[in-house]
């Protein structure tokens, strides 16, 4: 915050009051407003005390001058002493502040405090309001300083009568006062992000919100405090904000009375000039900030210069003027009359036009405000050229939305507009609005067929990507194949678009339908960029259906990666490669896969592939087990995502899954199938598999065997009428499960058999291990534990070398209860169950170790007889009355409570209730925060 480390100004204090007898010590606190003065006055104040200083504290305001003296702490007294009187080490209660009305009044009080000769530590603050008198009292002290003297005079420079000149003129310094001034500065982004860090929790605050608080408060402290609690004011607790939020909120009230203030002390040409500035809301060069106010130079020069010195501007880089804090402008621009304003961004716009090169998108926002139709329209169409270009798709869809939804754009323009579109919002990050206004245009029949084409192309693409709507885009792409046939290169790629398996539900025959004519029609056309898109989807297909030479058109793919227009071609590509080695558990490959590809993405302006990638990070942190810190990364994702649940689909599998292994099925159904946060309709199959699996195995424990069957039986008929088992992986142990359980051992039999079928000759880890695992069950359920223990160990073996550590937890617990069932080694079984329990506690799936505990606990030797009667813990709560809070106060029902430790649901109401009398819980979700407190 400063040009001085805390180490070096705590050093010069130390110093300063060590020494002061033999070489008082004076330090120039200089900043603007709300940059952080009193901040570190304070923490100078912190300091002295705890180096027991006497402190005086002067501050200058309108109404006088206020003063308030802190004593030496009093002498430690004797132990014995201190013990008696209770006050050992305390300091006297300070002095109340006075105010004194003139200098006279204040010399008097100071000099007894001055003259003791012992070190005193003297802080004058907003010496800048000091009046003559005053500033003369404080020349004299310093011309003169008393043995034992450290002062601090804290100000505003732009404030000061005569710039630079702390107290209105000269001071003859004596050689014997060290003299330092320090220069409090903006914060930088990190200390930025700190700030806000701190005040609305690191979960809430994306990478995009710091950036855009640290660019609109300009780093001042006071102005990035204020915008965080605007921010809460305005829209309450959010799991996370947005850049567009702080946008939507506008200027703080204190900043913006500030300016206003300012302004209203300048003359009307000298206002002009900020007024200029506010407009443009960019640093200027002064010829700009006169074009713009509409005045000659001989007077802009003098104009600028007062507004300069009354600190309504400042020179933010050499020859460059601007606002302390961008939303200060903000403030002075909501206040222009309209048709001031409007002639000023005329003005603005012409003077952005003869720039080199041209500015476009800031100077399309220049003339649509100031209703410059057709020149706003060709701005804004340069500018979603060059954006595009640069990568800034974001920006370019922005622009584009804005004028395609402007009734009077000519239908002409409305056709040369909508590609730009539609090409930028497959690459960044869409919102309603662009699908909305994307169908309107393609509702107008007069468009030539292959621009219409290329429209429903890249909308198709939107609607599954971004949308979550696999089925809608499957139909748009389809159409667009028709509508491409004179623009080959476009064709190839809607056709390798619809060779995904994951885009639809339809079989997985027609997507290798697609998948051949895309290979052909990128070859026949010649287009090294085409045959790049078509082979990053190629990728993806390869690894869904277990096919090896997967490998070998991804390391060809990396190949292109030189070349900058195939770039986000390539980083689609690594990221399709990453998600489905991720659900095929190539584990190792997928962290790698994933870095490289959010960085192409990033590099060529990929948005929602970055994105993407993001996702599939939070499925492989769930996966390798990385739980800790997980559930609140997820949401956070969810929340970004906002209007685009298909880039959350992930985010919301992770949430689910987290749920179920801690016991909070309600929260899981909302994640996975409820009302509140549900995967969208159409989601991609592996995904609407693994929540079936999770609502299976919750039906399961409440011992709902219908439900579970039926939840079975449908995830299963999807998953046979697409014909990719891989996606199987994460359904099948309880699908099994379910289904043999609910009495229909044949049909269980028939799905291990078409599952194992279904994964012949492709090479599938994950799905492997599953097969593995479901065997297991299918035997286990049959009677035969002996059998179906080494499939379990198989599975776990499998799943402990991707690695998937709560999948070989999980089967290894089946092992070891197999091995108790059967008559094998009791004493190894219950060791190996007690460390799935250590494992699973570590990890953080608490329903999971409390379901195990049950279990050992039934098979666990008694190492001493136990006294007879039942135990008495008096109002401390015993193991088991801990395990059923701890289940109770994650939401599940006493039946629910009852299946997971083997208990009638009788014995746990029971628990319950004694529990909640001895925490003296009034409800059961008071169960967990009542032992909390009781537990400090």
């Amino acid at each position: 915050m400063s040009t001085l480390s805390d180490a070096a100004w705590q050093r010069w204090l130390q110093q300063a009051l060590a020494h002061a007898a033999q070489q008082p010590a004076l330090l120039l606190v200089e900043g603007g407003a709300g940059i952080g003065k009193s901040r570190l006055v304070h923490r100078l104040l912190e300091a002295a005390e705890a180096g027991s200083r006497p402190r005086v504290i002067i501050s200058f305001t309108s109404s006088g001058v206020t003063l308030a003296h802190h004593p030496v702490p009093a002498a430690r007294p004797e132990a014995g002493a201190a013990a008696i009187s209770g006050r050992a080490g305390r300091e006297p209660p300070p002095a109340p502040p006075r105010i004194h009305p003139d200098a006279t009044a204040l010399a008097a009080e100071l000099a007894p405090l001055l003259e003791s000769g012992s070190p005193v530590l003297l802080v004058a603050e907003d010496v800048h309001r000091a009046d003559r008198d005053s500033q003369e009292l404080l020349r004299r002290l310093l011309e003169r300083p008393p043995a034992g003297l450290a002062a601090v005079l804290a100000y505003r420079p732009e404030e000061l009568d005569l710039p630079g000149l702390v107290l209105g003129r000269a001071v003859s310094y004596p050689a014997r006062l060290s003299v330092l001034r320090l220069r409090l500065a903006p914060l930088d982004a990190e200390q930025v992000r700190q700030v806000v860090e701190e005040l609305l929790g690191a979960e809430c605050c994306p990478p995009e919100l710091v950036a855009r608080i640290h660019e609109r408060s300009g780093g001042v402290p006071q102005v990035v405090i204020d915008l965080v609690r605007q921010l809460e004011d305005v829209y309450g607790p959010k799991e996370r904000y947005t850049a567009r939020d702080v946008d939507a909120t506008g200027p703080p009230v204190r900043l913006a009375e500030l300016v206003l203030g300012r302004l209203a002390a300048l003359s009307e040409e000298q206002s002009a000039v900020v007024r200029a500035a506010a407009v443009l809301d960019e640093p200027a060069g002064a010829e700009d900030l006169y074009a713009v106010a509409a005045l000659p130079a001989e007077e802009g020069r003098p104009a600028l210069v007062a507004a300069l010195r009354g600190a309504v501007l400042q020179e933010n880089d050499r020859d460059m003027y601007g606002f302390p804090s961008p939303l200060a402008g903000t403030a002075v621009y909501q206040e222009l009359p309209g048709p001031v304003r409007q002639a000023m961004h005329r003005r603005a716009a012409e003077v952005l036009a003869h720039r080199q090169p041209v500015p476009w998108a800031r100077l399309a926002v220049h003339r649509q405000r100031g209703g410059q139709l057709r020149a706003w329209l060709r701005s804004v169409e340069q500018a979603a050229l060059h954006c595009a270009e640069a990568g800034e798709h974001q920006t370019a869809i922005d622009l584009l939305e804005q004028a395609l939804s402007h009734p009077a754009v000519p239908q002409q323009v409305r056709a040369r507009l909508a590609p730009l579109l539609a090409h930028s919002a497959v690459l960044a990050l869409h919102t309603e609005q662009t699908v909305q206004v994307l169908r309107q245009i393609l509702d107008d029949d007069s468009l030539p067929a292959a621009v219409r084409g290329r429209i429903r192309l890249d909308l198709g693409l939107v609607l599954y990507n971004q949308a979550g709507m696999g089925l809608q885009g499957w139909v748009e792409l389809e159409q667009a194949v028709e509508e491409l046939e004179e623009k080959p290169p476009l064709a190839a790629r809607a056709m390798s678009a619809l060779a995904m398996p994951v885009m639809s539900s339809v079989p997985l025959e027609r997507n290798l339908h697609w998948l051949e004519r895309a290979r052909s029609a990128a070859a026949a056309t010649g287009d090294a960029e085409v045959r790049t898109a078509v082979a990053a989807n190629c990728i993806a297909v390869l690894l869904e259906t277990g096919d090896p030479s997967a490998w070998d058109v991804l390391d060809r793919l990396r190949g292109d990666a030189d070349d900058n227009g195939r770039l986000q071609h390539v980083a689609r590509g690594l990221i399709n490669a990453a998600d489905a080695a991720l659900w095929l558990g190539y584990v190792p490959h997928v962290g790698d896969l994933l870095e490289e590809g959010r960085d192409l993405a990033a590099r060529s302006g990929a948005s929602y592939v970055e994105q993407d990638g993001r996702g599939s990070s939070l499925l492989l942190d769930w996966a390798t087990g990385r739980w800790e810190g997980l559930a609140g990364r997820a949401r956070a994702f969810v929340a970004e995502a906002g209007v685009m649940p298909g880039p959350a689909a992930d985010a919301r599998i992770v949430l689910g899954l987290l749920a179920l292994a801690q016991g909070e099925w309600q929260q899981m159904a909302a994640w996975l199938s409820g009302d509140g946060h549900p995967l969208p309709v159409g989601s991609p199959l592996p995904h609407s598999a693994t929540a079936s699996g999770a609502l299976i195995r919750t039906a399961l424990a409440r011992d709902d065997l219908e439900t579970a069957a039926a939840e079975a039986a449908t995830a299963w008929d999807r998953l046979r009428d697409k014909g990719v088992w891989a996606w199987a992986a994460e359904l099948a142990p309880w699908a099994v499960e379910a289904t043999a359980r609910a009495g229909r051992r044949k049909t269980a039999q028939e799905m291990v058999a078409e599952f194992e079928a279904g994964l012949k000759g492709r090479m599938v880890p994950s799905a492997e291990a599953a097969l593995h695992w479901s065997r297991g069950v299918l035997i286990e359920t049959e009677g035969d534990p002996a059998q179906a223990e080494p499939h379990f160990r198989r599975a776990a073996a499998m799943y402990a070398a991707m690695p998937r550590p709560y999948a070989a937890i999980l089967t290894t617990e089946a092992a070891a209860r197999c091995a108790l069932s059967s008559g094998g080694d009791a004493d190894a079984a219950v060791e190996e169950l007690a460390s799935c329990v250590r494992q699973l506690s570590d990890l953080g799936a608490g329903w999971d170790a409390a379901r195990v505990r049950a279990t050992l606990r039934a098979h666990q030797p008694v190492d001493a007889p136990r006294p007879r009667g039942r135990p008495s813990y008096g109002d401390q709560l015993s193991p088991r009355e801990q395990e059923v809070i701890d289940l109770a106060s994650a939401g599940l029902t006493n039946r629910e409570i009852a299946a997971t430790l083997h208990l009638s649901p009788r014995t746990v109401e029971q628990h319950v209730s004694r529990a909640r009398r001895k925490l003296e819980s009034q409800s059961r979700q008071e169960l967990s925060r009542a032992r909390t407190e009781r537990a400090r």
